[in-house]
């Protein structure tokens, strides 16, 4: 016992303050695949449910501002995808999910391993716009890679007879939808490879759904064209359809009959190429802002952890706690008092006279009455103090305070200026307002 000092002994309110911090910061964004129970959707628009599965269940918090992007109406016995962060809820010691994103998880599941592929691929470089091998300007033979009988294929060669009857053409067909289509699509690009009879591949479909698309997110298609020395188009769906395979190729057609014009010549060569030069430069940008878009994602999350809407979220969770135990308080205690006026009641009927039993009768239902009202007196001042404490709340807000016309400037990297000598010519400010953020440079 000698050995121990006040910085070895904890509270209980700064042990579960470690723990949550412990829990946020190493954990960070879970994806998590449970089935809804227990859910509930008080008037602060929170949601509170479970996940749970056949051995085990956690129990979640959604709040106002992330459940409002959700598309379906979470109900008891749904099976989700979500994205959350692991937390404590602190006044009770209950570990949680804090979620920020919810799904159905077919789609959910599907969009989740689309974006673990490219973020993986990404990594190791495989869309890097310095390793695109170049279309040639005048492809003497076109390879296809697509279904027989697909409408893909008869777009390609009527744009090809249109422009240039006389470029010779080279099908390999495949399925491009199903188990088993990536790998032959696979296998006919390097069929393509070891024959070496074309210069440039068109590899695509028509459009579809993301599960009919799916073949061309798969890691080994990816890594095929990767590989493949023969430049590759991707031509998959319609050009708001986007897949792994559009990534990693030399070149992206927004359709299979714009790659067909991409590889052929007419009499605006000169502009086909400008259009090969557009696209190109519009894949190097969708990947650009794609990497950017998750940098300042990422970046979003460590400042969520530090905001001050963060703590906002815990203290409304914290009064809508405290509401549903005042209403259980409440309820039982008026349940006891019913109970006592029934016990009464029955002494009553058995040790008195038919006149007395009459009076007392009388005089207890008075009782009652005065009763009721002191509880709906109670019931009204204790909702009473709750909404001042309420509106005590947001007026020392940092949000109300922005909605009076302040605001709030910090530098690139997140520290708050509040002294001139903080920041210098050339640097970028971040001046936060009620509705949304200004960037500014310092000159």
């Amino acid at each position: 016992m000698s050995s121990l000092t006040n910085q070895n002994i904890f509270t209980v309110s700064r042990l579960n303050a470690e723990v949550r911090l412990l829990l946020e910061n190493e954990m960070g964004i879970v994806w998590l695949i449970g089935e809804i129970s227990n859910f509930s959707a008080p008037v602060s628009g929170h949601w509170y449910l479970t996940l749970k599965d056949s051995r085990a269940q956690v129990k979640c918090a959604m709040f106002r501002g992330n459940n409002r992007r959700v598309t379906f109406k979470p109900q008891n016995g749904n099976q989700v995808l979500v994205k959350a962060r692991l937390s404590l809820y602190e006044p009770r010691g209950d570990y949680q999910l804090i979620i920020e994103s919810m799904q159905p998880e077919g789609d959910g599941r599907l969009q989740q391993q689309f974006d673990e592929l490219k973020m993986k691929l990404a990594g190791e470089g495989l869309f890097s716009q310095s390793d695109k091998k170049p279309l040639p300007e005048h492809p003497k033979c076109v390879g296809i890679i697509t279904s027989k009988t697909g409408a893909a294929l008869f777009d390609i060669l009527d744009v090809l007879k249109r422009r240039d009857p006389s470029l010779p053409v080279v099908i390999y067909p495949t399925m491009v939808q199903g188990e088993g289509a990536a790998i032959q699509i696979a296998q006919a690009i390097g069929c393509a490879n070891s024959r070496n009879e074309c210069d440039v591949l068109i590899v695509g479909r028509g459009g579809g759904s993301l599960e009919d698309l799916w073949c061309f997110n798969n890691e080994i298609l990816a890594r095929t064209i990767a590989a493949s020395q023969i430049p590759i188009i991707s031509a998959v769906g319609h050009e708001v359809d986007v897949t792994i395979a559009d990534f990693v190729a030399d070149m992206r057609a927004p359709t299979p009959s714009a790659a067909a014009e991409l590889v052929s010549r007419d009499n605006s060569h000169k502009e086909q190429a400008l259009i090969a030069r557009q696209h190109k430069l519009a894949s190097a940008m969708r990947y650009y802002l794609a990497e950017q878009k998750s940098h300042s994602v990422s970046l979003l999350h460590r400042i969520e952890r530090h905001h001050p809407s963060y703590q906002l979220q815990r203290q409304s969770q914290q009064l809508d706690d405290l509401e549903s135990r005042l209403n259980r308080a409440m309820s039982q205690f008026i349940a006891l008092r019913g109970q006592k006026i029934e016990r009464q009641q029955y002494k009553i009927q058995l040790q008195s006279p038919v006149k007395q039993f009459a009076e007392q009768r009388t005089r207890m239902q008075r009782l009652e009455q005065k009763l009721l009202d002191a509880m709906d007196r109670k019931l009204l001042n204790a909702r009473h103090q709750l909404a001042i404490g309420a509106e005590k709340l947001d007026t020392v807000s940092p949000l109300a305070t922005l909605k009076r016309g302040y605001s709030i400037t910090q530098t690139a990297q997140g520290h708050v200026v509040t002294q001139t000598e903080q920041i210098k010519t050339g640097d970028t400010l971040v001046t936060r307002l009620s509705d949304g953020e200004v960037r500014s440079t310092v000159i």
